[in-house]
């Protein structure tokens, strides 16, 4: 007996050595996975924070290939981003699953405001922090983008040639939706300036309050006659399932007035000048299927796959274990990171 509970004691010392501190992921964790803190900032001074995954025997006299993952756009690092990061580190990577600026356990003193610059930015800062740790080899880091972090991704990987991969999953381009709104429907200078005098307004309401107004997360109660995906997103964000109490999607939402810069500075511009390989993948039965089928037009070169996932809908690449191609997406990395 004596044996048994010194065996129990030490493997409950081993697990909880790899957990963090007031442990609030959601997703199911595997105990021989070591996780840290990281704390790094960007160019604009704001200071990030990040959940660092480390390979299973880790070795810090090593050099290991490194991933930087965030989204979906409005999650936390606690979310699907974690989740990846999880999995690429139990693929042997060293994985850097991060809170963008405004949000989460990332610093900026207004909270919950998305920057088509300043998000493609924290991008570029996860991989200083990973190009300047001594076990990571810097000419051996990518990305992965989540939801509309597949689209910041992928204008990150137009920027930052130091990105040797990406992955860009359930891809929302961000811009296109606040310019034109889904499926392209409200695509009309009319419609963008009424957008644009309306926002402006609420911006003088912000000043004049001293605070900014939110535009509400996943709405909460779910109408009857919501479309599926708008069902899809409550049964992540707003069920144990999915929900964190700093996302911006399980609680109050971005700011209003975030959609202003969205709408006016397209993000994808450039995409047609990544050099790096790229994997796209998406869900047959998406609703957004149309933001990675038309970004993957704009790829060039032969190094760039767009991977459809049979009976996936966008949500099912959050966290369903038996849709997302973890395998693929491994092998693309360990492929292109060697």
């Amino acid at each position: 007996m004596t044996k048994i509970l010194i065996a129990a004691l030490m493997l409950l010392t081993a697990s909880s050595a790899f957990a963090l501190e007031n442990d609030t992921r959601v997703f199911k964790i595997y105990d021989d996975i070591k996780v840290e803190k990281a704390h790094f900032h960007n160019r604009f001074g704001i200071d990030l924070t990040g959940d660092l995954y480390m390979p299973k025997d880790f070795d810090a006299s090593k050099k290991y290939a490194a991933i930087a993952v965030a989204g979906p756009f409005g999650a936390v690092k606690e979310q699907v981003s974690g989740l990846y990061a999880q999995e690429m580190a139990k693929a042997g990577f060293v994985a850097l699953a991060f809170d963008p600026s405004f949000t989460g356990e990332s610093g900026g003193a207004v909270r919950d405001i998305s920057s088509p610059e300043v998000n493609t930015e924290d991008f570029s800062a996860a991989v200083d922090f990973l190009s300047t740790r001594d076990f990571v080899d810097a000419e051996k880091i990518g990305i992965i983008g989540v939801c509309g972090w597949g689209g910041i991704g992928l204008n990150a990987a137009a920027a930052d040639t130091r990105i040797k991969a990406t992955v860009a999953s359930t891809m929302y381009n961000m811009s296109r939706v606040a310019a034109n709104g889904y499926f392209d429907a409200d695509d009309s200078p009319e419609k963008r300036i009424a957008a644009r005098k309306a926002l402006n307004a609420q911006r003088t309401k912000d000043y004049k309050a001293g605070t900014y107004a939110k535009a509400g997360g996943v709405i909460d109660p779910l109408p009857e006659d919501a479309p599926q995906f708008v069902k899809d997103y409550y049964a992540y964000y707003k069920t144990p399932r999915g929900y964190h109490k700093n996302s911006v999607n399980s609680n109050a939402g971005w700011t209003v007035t975030s959609s202003l810069a969205m709408i006016n500075m397209p993000m994808l511009a450039f995409i047609g000048e990544i050099e790096n390989p790229v994997l796209v993948v998406h869900g047959e039965k998406a609703h957004s299927r149309y933001f990675s089928e038309d970004a993957f037009k704009m790829l060039k070169g032969d190094n760039k796959e767009l991977v459809i996932v049979p009976g996936a809908s966008h949500v099912d690449l959050y966290d369903n274990m038996e849709k997302i191609p973890f395998e693929k997406i491994i092998s693309f990395f360990k492929t292109n990171l060697k």
